[in-house]
């Protein structure tokens, strides 16, 4: 099993940038795809960004791409979500998932974190 606990997460500015951090348990964390999800309020839960056991596969959504990098320390089993030039439509609690799988993309995550707030003011 691995236990997923999201942090970073917090109230910014139009036009500032968080990380947030994703810390897994386990010493197999270097053989999952991770991924980040968000969901607004009243809105259906939305992927953000992926990446592959290794890090040399990442896949982003179109609203987020060139804004967001997402990255991994396989070494301190931790995933990143790096967020840029952020956006009011970004505020939505956003998750870090996981999968075991060493193919790419991943279809489905068998993992969930509890979730961080993020909140972009105007």
């Amino acid at each position: 099993q691995v236990q997923l606990v999201e942090s970073g997460g917090g109230l910014v500015q139009v036009g500032g940038s968080l990380r947030l951090s994703c810390a897994a348990s386990g010493r197999t964390f270097s053989t999952y795809a991770m991924g980040w999800f968000r969901q607004a309020p009243g809105k259906e839960r939305e992927s953000v960004a992926a990446i592959n056991w290794s890090g040399g596969n990442t896949a982003y959504s179109g609203s987020v791409k060139g804004r967001f990098t997402i990255s991994r320390d396989n070494a301190k089993s931790t995933l990143y979500l790096q967020m840029n030039s952020l956006k009011p439509e970004d505020t939505a609690v956003y998750y870090c998932a996981a999968v075991m799988t060493l193919r790419w993309p991943p279809a489905s995550y068998d993992y969930w974190g509890q979730g961080t707030q993020v909140t972009v003011s105007s």
